[in-house]
This record gives structure tokens, sequence and C-alpha cells, in this order.
């Protein structure tokens, strides 16, 4: 029988496949998947991850929008395959489909677009039981980044309202074929049980706002766009949007809407 010829990597893909046996199996543990749990995982590639997971699983649902590589995932019986970009991907439906009022998300993002998934994901976060990623370092770090830091910004701001992060693991470069240029982390993101009620739209847009002109007090950006919303509480614009907790955004947009 012919051996399919391996797969290369596509750049415009993002791909860059996991091969380190060690960092793998710290990956699941991290994971910690449990029989019979509903789990999908977002670009299994050519199933380094996918494989540990589903023996642990018993079956797995996997995302893939590389078209030969979702030919070869269906060739195994194990696996449910959904072949589509994962930012059309409604997660509550695939919930539905597995029967599950909530799911577990897992995957080696995409590094070109990791932002957007992570905020596709947040729009379906009622059907989320977890997520585990592997992400580019640099992004984690802002991700769970503190106020008052470099790294605190606007991605910081809208996953800590809704989610409790953890970077869980560091994964170098060279634990990937082809090595990317970047190190890699994997982040734990856990969403909160009671989060507070908020406009997340505007939220979205007054945290744009308010990080539009870093460097500058917010007064010179955020200050304008209190006034034209009519806002007349009480809130410090003489600081920069760094320097102000993810509780004090909340509680502006509550104050807004």
């Amino acid at each position: 029988m012919a051996h399919p010829k391996p797969h290369v990597a596509r750049k415009r893909f993002g791909q860059h496949f996991l091969s380190d046996p060690g960092i793998i199996d710290a990956i699941v543990r991290a994971i910690a998947p449990r029989p019979g749990q509903p789990m999908v995982e977002i670009g299994p590639g050519l199933a380094a991850l996918t494989q540990p997971l589903v023996e642990r699983l018993g079956q797995l649902t996997v995302i893939e929008l590389d078209r030969d590589l979702a030919a070869r995932l269906r060739q195994h019986p194990q696996l449910r395959v959904i072949e589509s970009d994962v930012l059309r991907v409604d997660f509550a439906q695939v919930a539905q489909g597995l029967d599950a009022p909530k799911i577990r998300v897992v995957g080696n993002l995409p590094y070109n677009i990791s932002t957007p998934i992570l905020f596709h994901l947040l729009e379906h976060v009622q059907a989320i039981e977890d997520q585990h990623f592997m992400l580019q370092k640099e992004v984690i770090d802002r991700m769970v980044a503190r106020p008052a830091t470099a790294a605190y910004g606007r991605l910081s701001v809208m996953l800590q309202w809704r989610y409790e992060m953890e970077n869980v693991l560091f994964v170098p470069p060279e634990a990937f074929e082809p090595p990317p240029r970047v190190d890699s982390a994997v982040v734990r993101m856990l969403p909160l049980a009671e989060p507070p009620q908020v406009d997340v739209a505007l939220l979205s847009e007054l945290v744009q706002v308010a990080f539009s002109q870093r460097r500058k007090l917010l007064r010179h950006a955020l200050g304008p766009w209190l006034a034209g919303r009519g806002y007349a509480g009480a809130f410090d614009l003489q600081r920069r949007a760094e320097e102000v907790p993810v509780a004090e955004y909340v509680a502006l947009a509550q104050g807004c809407s």
C-alpha cells in the first residue's frame, strides 16, 4: 500500500506542527482530559495533540480548515471532523450536537489569527467549560497582564472581565516543525462563574477608544467619547489607559449604558 506523502506546512494557514514528545505530554497533562468529556480541538494539524487526547477521551471533535488534513483526519474512527474556518463555527451549536451543556476547547491556534479566534470564542462563552490554547508567548503575556505594565491593553481587559487566565507552560521554537521565530506558551482560560453584567459591544468600544492613544492621558481620547455619550459620573481621566484596572472599565461601561 502506498504511504500518503508527508504534509507540507502551509504558510497561509500559519502552520507550525508540534513535534516534541515531552512538550506534547506536558500539554496533555495540563489539559487533563477524562473519558467521555465533550472536547473540541481547533486546528489539529498532523494530530500530535489529537492522538493522545482521543486516547484518553474516547472520542474528539476537531475543526480543520486545510482540506488535505481534514481528509486524513476523517480516516480516524474516533474523530468527528468539522471542515471549516473556526471563525465561522457556532460553538453553542457544536455543544448541542454533542448533547453537552458545555464543551472543553483546546488547540494550537494559528498565530496569524489567534486574537480573532479568542474574540469569536468570547461570543460563545456560555457553551464553554474551559479553554487551553498554545499561542505566541507575547500574546499570552498580553492576555494575563496586570494594570500599569507595558503588556496590559485591550486584549487584557476584554478577556479578563470574562475569564480567569493562567500561563501554564512555556514552549520553545524547537518543539515545532518548522520552528516558528517566536516563543510559545500554553494558556488556561476558565470562564468566570458569575461575570459582571455588561454590554460587551459597549465595553469593547470604550476600551478601544481608551487604548487608541495609550501614551496620552485618557482625557484626550476617552474624555470626548464619554462627553458624547452624556456620561456625568466620576471617572479619573488624568490617567493613562494602562493604569485603569479591568473592574473600573467594566463599571464605566455599566455607567454608560
